[in-house]
């Protein structure tokens, strides 16, 4: 069965919504200047709501090592996901330090970035996400899931995920599937299309 994870969380509805149909996964982003950026503060209380069985995964972009530890430490992601041109050295240096799983993040625009990535140290997963020149990550926008080759590294498949396609995606070799904009009306969290999309991918 596939993993799931709702990502781009910020209000108290989202996480009661989550806690009532149990993603595998739930995203906070701390990247700047996103329309779901939340800060420190409101993540630390969004996560004291959250059942303790769903995972929430910290989404930064380039930020200060010290800074992406610091949540870690303190207990606001139990996962780490690095979203920016984060490279060897931080990324082994983030391990060194924390204890929790880390995630990067590929922008998948050719076969040879991903495979490019799959050879990274110190990283559990990666998440393939639609290659875009103007923006990191957060298009809505689906790629060419065909150019994704063999990996030897288990991987989160994101952009553009909704109803329309779940399924399709759920026959690639994704260990997990990252939905955001495709459970949202007008911008917020929508729980009916949650519960579908998390009912679709459960009765897999």
């Amino acid at each position: 069965m596939k993993k799931i994870k709702i990502c781009g969380l910020t209000r108290k509805e989202d996480i009661l919504t989550v806690n009532e149909f149990q993603p595998d996964y739930i995203g906070f982003v701390f990247a700047p200047g996103r329309k779901r950026t939340v800060s420190k503060e409101t993540a630390k209380y969004l996560k004291s709501l959250l059942l303790p069985e769903i995972r929430a995964v910290g989404v930064f972009l380039n930020h200060d090592r010290e800074e992406v530890i610091s949540f870690a430490k303190e207990g606001i992601i139990d996962m780490i996901q690095l979203h920016g041109d984060e490279d060897r050295d931080y990324i082994k240096d983030i391990s060194e330090y924390t204890d929790i799983p880390i995630i990067k993040a590929v922008s998948a625009g050719n076969r040879e970035l991903i495979q490019k990535a799959d050879e990274l140290p110190a990283i559990s997963y990666l998440l393939l996400d639609t290659y875009d020149k103007q923006i990191t990550g957060g298009t809505g926008k689906t790629f060419d899931w065909r150019i994704i080759p063999k990996l030897k590294t288990p991987y989160f498949l994101a952009g553009g995920l909704n109803m329309t396609n779940i399924r399709s995606a759920m026959q690639t070799g994704a260990y997990a599937l990252d939905i955001s904009s495709g459970v949202e009306t007008n911008g917020l969290k929508d729980r009916e299309k949650i519960s579908e999309i998390i009912k679709t991918v459960r009765e897999e």
